[in-house]
């Protein structure tokens, strides 16, 4: 049997989506993500787990049924993201373009250069990175 030292630890979040086929190409288009895997069943429902340049993030269809709803069921989410990219402005632009709605703009602060956006799906995104 696999010791944890095997099998290495990892955090990956997994966003839920009212519609994960829309979240899918409004994050390839936002963010630059390509889709890794995706299962999707004969409802349409949709299980995608994307990487942004090797940073990885999950997403499905909500299932209310296993307690699992996005914000927009819930009136807003409980986890904001930290996307860390070297030219924030220029994502933040991007995101904002594909549909995404600003919350801040890219400013410094707290000795970071970062910016916060809400996608059509509910998540809150902060674009940024580390003054040095």
């Amino acid at each position: 049997m696999p010791t944890e030292s095997d099998i290495g630890f990892s955090i990956v979040p997994m966003l839920s989506v009212r519609d994960g086929a829309g979240a899918v190409e409004f994050y390839k288009t936002a963010f630059c993500a390509v889709e890794v895997y995706r299962m999707e069943d004969p409802s349409g429902a949709v299980v995608s787990r994307l990487s942004v340049a090797g940073a990885e993030f999950w997403l499905t269809d909500e299932s209310p049924e296993y307690g699992n709803f996005s914000p927009e069921s819930l009136g807003g989410g409980t986890v904001r993201m930290i996307l860390t990219v070297p030219d924030p402005d220029a994502l933040f632009a991007q995101a904002v373009a594909a549909g995404a709605r600003p919350i801040f703009a890219v400013d410094e602060a707290y000795g970071w250069r970062v910016g916060r956006v809400v996608d059509p799906f509910g998540h809150h995104w902060e674009i940024g990175h580390p003054i040095v």
